[in-house]
């Protein structure tokens, strides 16, 4: 029996052979739709659209197949090359609910953590690259390369911080999108 890590729960694969019998998927659009009438008395009918969006997951789309849940980003990549991503699957467009197979890539966690375009919740500068000095004088810019923390320097100001951190990441991470 195949099992699975997925949304934090260990869970029993789905083959792709029940995949392709449940859903179509549309590779284009990234929506995955019923070919059967399934769940509780046929609540999701033929053709109904499959999934939702989970708001505590970063706007993930889920879709519940056979009575378990799944990312439609990963069941995308499972439909369409018939094996699960080896990593992480990275939304190109940084648009979590754009499932198109155009806009998904299979990446390790580092490339996947390359590509991102908004500093973290708790950056006190609210821009990528930029955080305030403890000693607050300036506002330092840092960069991970190869696993290594890279100092870029101090700044006046954080869009200037921000701005060496985005010229280092177009440079130095071959994932980075901006």
């Amino acid at each position: 029996m195949l099992w699975k890590y997925c949304l934090g729960v260990l869970m029993k694969n789905i083959t792709h052979k029940r995949l392709v019998e449940l859903l179509f998927y549309d590779s284009e659009s990234g929506i995955f739709t019923r070919k059967i009438a399934t769940g509780n008395g046929g609540r999701w009918k033929v053709g109904s659209v499959s999934g939702s969006i989970h708001s505590k997951k970063q706007g993930y789309v889920e879709i519940s197949v056979d009575g378990d849940i799944y990312y439609a980003h990963r069941l995308a990549w499972f439909y369409v090359y018939g094996e699960w991503p080896e990593n992480d699957i990275d939304h190109k467009d940084h648009n979590t609910t754009n499932n198109s197979i155009y806009n998904l890539r299979d990446v390790t966690r580092s490339e996947n953590m390359q590509n991102r375009i908004k500093a973290q919740k708790n950056n006190k500068t609210g821009m990528l690259g930029a955080h305030q000095r403890v000693d607050r004088k300036g506002i330092r810019s840092r960069i991970s390369i190869g696993g290594k923390q890279v100092n870029l320097g101090v700044f006046e100001t954080a869009e200037l911080a921000h701005q060496a951190y985005i010229e280092a990441k177009r440079m130095h991470h071959a994932t980075c999108q901006l």
